[in-house]
């Protein structure tokens, strides 16, 4: 299974709502999809998924900002 659909199966549990799997360019925080306790889901999530260390301090909100970021952040962190 590619990393992206990795990352958007986790995404899509974390979130509860199954259109991020569909809207890469949504807007997480805007739309409050991630609020203040769903990245620190998310990074346990990943963490566990991808067998990576995620740091808290690690998160960039811009960088986490829509489905389409988190991807790319996670095949960087896959892939270093």
């Amino acid at each position: 299974m590619a990393i992206s659909d990795r990352v958007l199966d986790v995404l899509v549990g974390v979130s509860e709502i199954e259109d991020v799997r569909h809207e890469p360019d949504v807007r997480l925080y805007d739309l409050q999809i991630l609020d203040s306790l769903k990245p620190v889901e998310l990074i346990v999530a990943f963490s566990s998924e991808f067998g990576l260390e995620i740091s808290p301090a690690d998160l960039d909100r811009e960088e986490w900002a829509t489905p389409r970021k988190i991807i790319s952040y996670m095949e960087r962190k896959v892939g270093a």
